[in-house]
């Protein structure tokens, strides 16, 4: 393991879905790499792998929504992270809601967010999508907290890079 990678296997933050929806198409991916990166205006930036299904509509969605699960949903983490689109429909096996913009809502997040898009950055094998979150939801103050990097180590990607 090089120095790098030992750092970054320290790291725990918390993970989340991301869902986008062009017309009747949706998709949703489970994230790794994601945080605030401004308080004025409030600005959020998620990367998703360009590998993933919910890349190439998330590419075209004026609109993201960003869920935080809770710990205890290690299966939305697992439907989301290990299961691909292109195989499967993942919002049949989940309670969901047409959120804004249409994009998927899962009911089973303990907060969510739905930002508009402002911009797109390719740095690698991730593109960051710049977001300017407009409607916000908390449904829990569970004390357990959020569901973290070190919780879903045992997912194996449905899209390796």
């Amino acid at each position: 393991m090089g120095q790098f990678e030992a750092f970054s296997a320290l790291l725990d933050y918390p993970v989340y879905v991301v869902t986008a929806a062009v017309g009747e198409e949706r998709a949703g991916c489970l994230v790794g790499f994601a945080g605030q990166n401004s308080l004025h205006p409030p600005r959020f930036t998620v990367w998703i792998s360009k590998a993933n299904r919910t890349y190439a509509v998330a590419s075209r969605s004026r609109v993201l929504v960003v869920h935080l699960l809770p710990a205890h949903r290690h299966d939305l983490a697992e439907l989301f992270g290990a299961r691909t689109g292109d195989r499967i429909d993942k919002f049949a096996a989940t309670a969901w809601e047409p959120g804004p913009g249409g994009v998927p809502v899962l009911t089973g997040a303990m907060a969510w967010f739905a930002g508009h898009v402002l911009d797109r950055a390719d740095w690698g094998d991730h593109v960051g999508f710049l977001l300017a979150p407009f409607d916000t939801t908390t449904t829990s103050h569970s004390s357990g907290g959020p569901l973290t990097l070190h919780d879903v180590k045992d997912i194996n990607a449905g899209h390796p890079a």
